[in-house]
């Protein structure tokens, strides 16, 4: 982040269909205690880093402050002294190329989750089996974490139920190939991964999120390699930004909310575990930076 009063990009994955409209769209009901009762790490060592002052990154040459944006990188913070989070699903982030580095809050979770978040630079996606991936974005036919499995598991028996009328040579030489494929190519599962799959909430592999301002997210979201992944969406979430943007709604999240949601949801409705703030941490640098903004607005007068 280049500085505490910056823009970050909202994500605009959890929306309120109900309050998108032009009365309701500048309205925004500040929190009373946002980000309150978190289980969270010690912020003592950002403290003391804030108090040192900017460093400049060994790699890229920028001045930052906690970690380098640009090269994924801690800056006068060990990493012995961030929490580092398992997360139950693989995440992966498409990122708008004209999204500043350092307004975006989707590198908080690749350095506290760095096995299992990727970020990626559209026009970069990967190639996503379509029931085993969703897209966390609003629109016609999003539907929620709660019914997020039952659709996917739905989208494996149609497919199944297809490959069932092919000619039996042809699915024979498919299946070899894929059989091949998959010991080249998929990555080992995790031991969360593992026990989501003996738990059913297999098929779900991957959950793949937009970074960047809202009026950014129509290039990537309609790219054809996104069309048929089931859409998902968060539906009562307000954001603690600290940045409102003018016309859009508070339940248009930043990124980092937007995977914390989703996750809290899924280990709640999909894994059906009690949520004890198992991921809180993934609000650790997004907190600190809240209480920091928000005091400075305070000594000013603008609270």
């Amino acid at each position: 982040m280049s500085s505490l009063d910056q823009d970050q990009g909202l994500h605009p994955s959890c929306r309120n269909k109900t309050t998108v409209s032009s009365d309701s769209s500048d309205t925004r009901e500040p929190a009373k205690q946002p980000l309150q009762g978190l289980k969270l790490a010690s912020h003592a060592v950002l403290e003391k880093a804030q108090e040192r002052g900017r460093l400049k990154c060994s790699k890229c040459g920028g001045s930052r402050m906690f970690f380098c944006y640009t090269c994924c990188s801690l800056l006068g913070v060990n990493l012995q002294e961030i929490p580092l989070i398992k997360l139950p699903v693989k995440i992966d982030i498409i990122k708008h190329p004209n999204e500043t580095d350092g307004k975006s809050t989707a590198i908080h979770a690749k350095i506290l989750a760095p096995n299992d978040v990727t970020i990626y630079t559209y026009p970069c996606i990967p190639d996503y089996e379509k029931d085993q991936v969703v897209l966390v974005f609003p629109g016609p036919g999003a539907v929620s974490v709660q019914d997020m499995m039952q659709c996917l598991h739905d989208m494996t028996d149609s497919r199944s139920h297809r490959s069932s009328y092919e000619p039996r040579r042809k699915r024979l030489k498919t299946e070899a190939v894929q059989s091949a494929t998959h010991v080249a190519e998929k990555p080992e599962s995790s031991p969360d991964e593992a026990t989501g799959s003996e738990s059913g909430v297999y098929p779900l592999q991957r959950v793949v999120f937009i970074d960047s301002t809202w009026n950014q997210t129509n290039k990537i979201s309609t790219d054809e390699r996104l069309q048929d992944l089931l859409r998902v969406e968060l539906t009562t979430r307000k954001t603690c930004f600290w940045r409102s943007q003018k016309g859009k709604p508070n339940t248009y999240l930043a990124t980092i909310e937007a995977i914390y949601y989703f996750l809290k949801d899924f280990r709640e409705h999909c894994l059906a575990q009690e949520y004890n703030g198992e991921y809180d941490n993934l609000l650790f640098f997004y907190s600190y930076l809240h209480s920091v903004v928000n005091k400075a607005k305070t000594s000013a007068g603008k609270c």
